[in-house]
């Protein structure tokens, strides 16, 4: 039994790779870069994106918002006056706890490729399954914030591992918490050794200009000319 489980997910995850390859090709075609934003729910991925999508100069950017359900973030999103997909994870049993590669490559005909150089896909908050399932990105980033330990690159290994660039957010609420931020440098660094990390605020802004200008950076040159 224990070995016909590990097989059939193993499947799943090889037919997701599959359509994932198919998604990135398309995505390469199109010219457009692709980030995977990942974080737990309530770590502030919203938040940071409307901050850093109200400025973003040439670089003409889209997002693709996953939820299980409702589309809060998206409308939030969509003030921007940008493109704003969604995605509900919903009508699969009992939600999806991730997007997986097929749910984007369903929704790749809504997403105007032509008129976009980045496209940020905010995946469902959870800091298990996003880590497993790749959906044709360039870059795998996350969001976490101090309100949730420094325990946590120990706790979600994958997660962590999984992402190039880790973004400390909330941290105008340090002086309230007893989170120790460099216990969390230190745990971040045992398991993703040399990752790149960012200190945000969403709230206050700080340290926004920063990883706005990250961000915009993965566009295309042509997007900027």
């Amino acid at each position: 039994m224990h070995q016909t489980r590990v097989t059939v997910a193993e499947g799943v995850l090889d037919a997701n790779q599959t359509i994932a390859a198919a998604n990135r090709a398309d995505f390469d075609r199109a010219g457009v870069k692709v980030v995977n934003l990942m974080s737990a729910p309530g770590a502030g991925k919203t938040s940071l994106l409307e901050r850093a999508l109200a400025e973003t100069g040439e670089v003409r950017v889209g997002v693709l918002e996953g939820d299980v359900r409702g589309s809060l973030d998206a409308d939030r999103l969509s003030q921007l006056h940008i493109p704003v997909v969604q995605i509900n994870t919903d009508p699969a049993f009992g939600g999806e706890c991730h997007l997986d590669a097929n749910m984007v490559r369903s929704a790749i005909p809504q997403i105007p490729l032509e008129e976009i150089d980045l496209l940020v896909i905010e995946n469902v908050g959870n800091l298990v399954c996003p880590a497993e399932f790749r959906v044709g990105e360039d870059r795998r980033w996350m969001i976490s914030s101090v309100t949730e330990g420094e325990d946590k690159p120990l706790k979600y290994p994958l997660m962590f591992r999984s992402c190039e660039l880790v973004v400390l957010n909330k941290i105008d609420l340090l002086p309230h918490t007893d989170f120790s931020e460099e216990l969390f440098l230190a745990n971040l660094e045992k398991v993703n050794p040399g990752a790149e990390t960012f200190r945000t605020s969403a709230r206050t802004g700080e340290g926004i200009d920063a990883w706005r200008r990250r961000l915009l950076d993965l566009a295309p040159a042509a997007g900027r000319d």
